[in-house]
C-alpha cells in the first residue's frame, strides 16, 4: 500500500501521450444485430480521437486484421488482446503519475458492473497485459472499482456516488470508510466528494461521468433536468444542492456550471442514459456526444456551455446515438495515458 500513496491520478485535461479504447465484440453485445452501426460508430471516435492525439485500439487478435483496414491515419495503433466486451474506461488501468512525472498502471478488479454481464475474465485481465506492453509499473489494488465512477481534479479532491462505489455487487465486504480509504491512498487525494445517485437508467449504478464533471479544480460541470415528472429532476436537483454545500480538499466551494438533459428517451422499455458530461477531454479539444432530432435544441445548448467553459479548446461533436443502446457513450469507451517521462 505504501507505494500507492507516491502516486497522483492527474486531471483527465493533463496533457495526454494517448488514448485507450477497445473494439466491440459482437458476442458480448446486447444488440448484436446493430454490430455494423456500432463498429462505425467506434470508427467515426476514434478518427476524431486521432484528430487531436495518438489512438491505441484494443482488438481481438482473430479481428486484428480486418480492423487494421478500417485506419489509415498513422497515429492510430492497434494492440492485440484478447476481451470480452469494449469499455475500456472501467477495466483498463488508471494511470498515475510520481513526483518525477514516472507513470504507473492502477490495476483495479473488475467484475463487469456487479457481475451483469459474463464472462468478464478476459476483461478483468487487459490492464495488466497493456500495462506490461508499455513497460509502465503495475499497482494491483484489490477492490472492484471502474474508472467511469471517478472523476478527480488534480488537486486531491476525487468525484464520485454512493449507488456505484458504495453498491454491494462492487465491495460487499468493505465498509464506505474502508472504501475510501483505499481510493484515496491509491490515487491520493484528500477529499472524496459523495453524489448519492447517478442518472436514471444508468446499468452502471450510477456512474459518475454521466452526471458530473471537474472543469478545473473547483469548478464542477453538472447535467441537470428542470422536468419534475422527469426521475432525473430529483436526482440532479438533490445532486447540485449536495455540490453547493461541498468543499473540496482546498477549502473551497464550487463553481457550479449546469447542461440541460437531452430530452427523456427510450429504446422498447429501457431508459437510454444521453449525457452531454459523458464528452471526453483530447489535447486541445473535447469530444462531446451529441444526439440530434428531438434534442437539436439541448445539443445546441451544450455545445455552447462547453465552449464557453473552455473557450481554449475546439469543441468535435460525434453521434451519441450510435453506441448508446450498448449501455455508455464518448468517456465510456476511452482512457486516457497521461504525458510522463515513462520511467
Amino acid at each position: 500500500m505504501s507505494e500507492h500513496i507516491s502516486y497522483t491520478m492527474p486531471p483527465e485535461w493533463a496533457l495526454h501521450e494517448r488514448t485507450f479504447i477497445s473494439w466491440p465484440v459482437q458476442d458480448s453485445m446486447v444488440y448484436p444485430e446493430d454490430h455494423t452501426k456500432v463498429t462505425q460508430g467506434y470508427e467515426d471516435l476514434i478518427k476524431a480521437i486521432a484528430e487531436f492525439e495518438p489512438v491505441t485500439v484494443i482488438v481481438n487478435p482473430a479481428e486484428a486484421e480486418a480492423i487494421r483496414a478500417r485506419f489509415t491515419e498513422n497515429n492510430i495503433d492497434l494492440l492485440a488482446i484478447e476481451h470480452n466486451d469494449a469499455w475500456f474506461r472501467d477495466n483498463g488501468p488508471t494511470f498515475v503519475l510520481n513526483d518525477q512525472q514516472e507513470i504507473a498502471g492502477v490495476n483495479w478488479e473488475f467484475n463487469a458492473w456487479g457481475g451483469k454481464y459474463s464472462p468478464w475474465d478476459l476483461d478483468n485481465a487487459v490492464a495488466s497485459q497493456l500495462l506490461a506492453h508499455y513497460g509502465v509499473k503495475q499497482l494491483d489494488v484489490p477492490i472492484v472499482l471502474e474508472g467511469g465512477s471517478i472523476h478527480v481534479d488534480g488537486e486531491g479532491t476525487l468525484l464520485t456516488t454512493e449507488e456505484c462505489l458504495l453498491n454491494v455487487n462492487r465491495n460487499p465486504e468493505l465498509s464506505r470508510g474502508k472504501i475510501e480509504e483505499q481510493v484515496k491512498e491509491t490515487l491520493n487525494v484528500q477529499s472524496v466528494v459523495w453524489l448519492n445517485r447517478g442518472l436514471d437508467g444508468d446499468e452502471t449504478d450510477g456512474h459518475v461521468d454521466n452526471a458530473a464533471c471537474f472543469a478545473a479544480p473547483g469548478h464542477i460541470v453538472l447535467q441537470v433536468c428542470h422536468d419534475p415528472e422527469d426521475e432525473n429532476y430529483a436526482i440532479t436537483q438533490e445532486n447540485l444542492e449536495i455540490l453547493r454545500n461541498a468543499r473540496d480538499a482546498k477549502g473551497r466551494t464550487f463553481q457550479i456550471t449546469e447542461i440541460q438533459q437531452p430530452p427523456k428517451t427510450f429504446f422498447e422499455d429501457q431508459r437510454l442514459t444521453l449525457s452531454y458530461l459523458n464528452f471526453y477531454f483530447v489535447n486541445g479539444g473535447i469530444i462531446l456526444p451529441i444526439f440530434g432530432g428531438t434534442a437539436a435544441e439541448t445539443d445546441r445548448l451544450a455545445q455552447d456551455v462547453l465552449q464557453r467553459t473552455f473557450p481554449d479548446r475546439r469543441i468535435r461533436t460525434i453521434d451519441g446515438m450510435s453506441i448508446i443502446k450498448e449501455g455508455g457513450n464518448v468517456h465510456c469507451t476511452t482512457q486516457q495515458m497521461p504525458a510522463s517521462t515513462r520511467g
